[in-house]
């Protein structure tokens, strides 16, 4: 993405303590049992019993001490040297061997090391500029369980300011954004960068007093607006809040999560995303932005390295029936490597073609 754009891309993963698990219903039924439902494993377990179920206060620590393992594993990768530009080649090589994708994936490999190669050519040696062989890697999730985001406040004690430490960016949810509840008290107290997820129930107005209180000042950079329309409605809905936003000149980034609102039962009874659905919905964000004027700045997906059959179709055309092969998710359906590669084409193609049209543009005025 960084390589079509010409541009820095911020790198946030949904990792490192996304372990509380929003419910729409508080009780499970199966058969004639009913137990509370499995909430995350940071407060139950997804084992159908009532022991599994009851609330464990010890599983945050657990929570707490698997977080810290990935960030360690997480700063490893990033900076130990495995982020070198000239590791380009290797870094997709067991995910995509045997991939649809494989060939793609090689000639922009390709494309980085020739770059790569010309620079040092010319005297800018990766080993000399740790910005070629280094990333930034940050860590997001939603924060639910309120005792535990408290529990990991802290004052920095140079500025006096209090942060949440149990992340980098902390985002409240579309089920738990109400403007007198206590997850919007506790975010708008806290100097983290937050996000908002914004569904098809949110309305203008009420995005803008959300924003009145999560972001006062206005400050770039402070509040990231994750919207979650679904493919169906997002023509329909997405324009009239970027016209709203606009109207009012509220410094906010525009992220779109394609995967929440395109959460479906299939027929066999697994809960999947079709993925024509998913990347339906990022070609809408980002047309819709083009007609209004503002910029789509991000996307939030679900992913996961691993082979899964978790979301229907993409450039293996998984089906229905093929859900029961790979799904391993406790939760939500993700998209495997190869789907999660085939969006990142995808995003790359359209930023090339926004920065392009961007420059067409300053041509235009200069003239």
């Amino acid at each position: 993405m960084t390589f079509a754009a010409a541009s820095p891309v911020v790198k946030i993963g949904r990792v490192a303590g996304q372990f509380a698990k929003p419910r729409s219903e508080p009780m499970e039924k199966r058969g004639d049992i009913s137990l509370p439902s499995y909430r995350g494993d940071i407060v139950n377990d997804i084992a159908f019993t009532e022991a599994s179920r009851t609330p464990d206060p010890v599983r945050q620590l657990d929570a707490y001490r698997q977080s810290a393992a990935t960030l360690n594993l997480i700063r490893a990768f990033a900076s130990g040297g495995y982020a070198n530009l000239e590791n380009a080649h290797r870094w997709m090589l067991g995910f995509i061997k045997d991939s649809p994708q494989s060939a793609r994936y090689q000639e922009l490999a390709d494309r980085i090391s020739e770059t790569v190669g010309f620079m040092r050519a010319i005297g800018l040696d990766p080993e000399a500029h740790q910005e070629l062989r280094q990333t930034d890697f940050y860590t997001s999730h939603e924060a639910l369980l309120l005792g535990y985001e408290e529990a990991l406040t802290r004052i920095d004690s140079t500025t006096g300011d209090p942060y949440a430490t149990s992340g980098h960016m902390i985002w409240i949810g579309d089920r738990t954004r109400q403007l007198d509840h206590a997850h919007i008290e506790f975010a708008r107290g806290v100097k983290n960068p937050l996000g908002l997820k914004c569904g098809p129930s949110l309305t203008p107005d009420m995005l803008l007093k959300l924003i009145d209180v999560l972001d006062p000042d206005n400050e770039p950079g402070r509040l990231t607006l994750i919207c979650r329309f679904g493919a169906d409605k997002a023509a329909e809905l997405l324009p009239t809040l970027l016209r709203a936003i606009k109207r009012e000149g509220r410094n906010v980034l525009w992220s779109c999560d394609p995967m929440h609102g395109n959460t479906i039962k299939a027929a066999s009874g697994f809960k999947t995303r079709p993925f024509d659905r998913v990347i339906s919905e990022i070609r809408t964000f980002f047309a819709a932005h083009q007609a209004e004027g503002t910029y789509a700045g991000g996307v939030h997906l679900e992913m996961t390295g691993k082979n899964v059959t978790e979301c229907t179709g993409g450039a293996r055309a998984i089906s229905d029936a093929d859900l029961s092969d790979r799904y391993h998710t406790y939760c939500d359906p993700r998209l495997n490597a190869e789907q999660a590669i085939e969006i990142a084409f995808l995003v790359a193609e359209l930023l090339k073609v926004e920065r392009l049209q961007r420059v067409k543009e300053e041509v235009r005025a200069a003239e």
